[in-house]
């Protein structure tokens, strides 16, 4: 997926992949969403994934009516971080933030 968000280019074929996440509904559950988090060459951060008609990657389709949808967020260097800790990336998130995690 290719998106041009404020005069910037994200493009997942050109950015690395550092996690991926499926959530826990089943594939024909309407609440299903895969997404992947990504770092272009440059150090900015995105997720891109693509979801069922009531996930947050739903698009509408008329009067009343969702369908499956897909879609790219720019994230914050803080909110990648985020993310991987409310998914349990713990590898990654040593690779990429060990400089901002300290021992309890």
């Amino acid at each position: 997926m290719k998106r041009i968000i404020n005069g910037r280019s994200y493009n997942t074929e050109t950015a690395t992949l550092v996690a991926e996440y499926d959530s826990p509904h089943g594939c024909t559950d309407f609440h299903h969403y895969s997404e992947g988090l990504y770092r272009t060459r440059k150090g900015s951060w995105f997720l891109s994934g693509e979801g069922g008609p009531m996930s947050k990657y739903s698009r509408p389709l008329g009067s009343n009516s969702w369908g499956g949808g897909d879609g790219l967020e720019v994230l914050t260097a803080e909110e990648a971080m985020r993310w991987l800790e409310e998914h349990d990336f713990t590898d990654e998130l040593e690779e990429h933030f060990s400089d901002q995690i300290e021992e309890a």
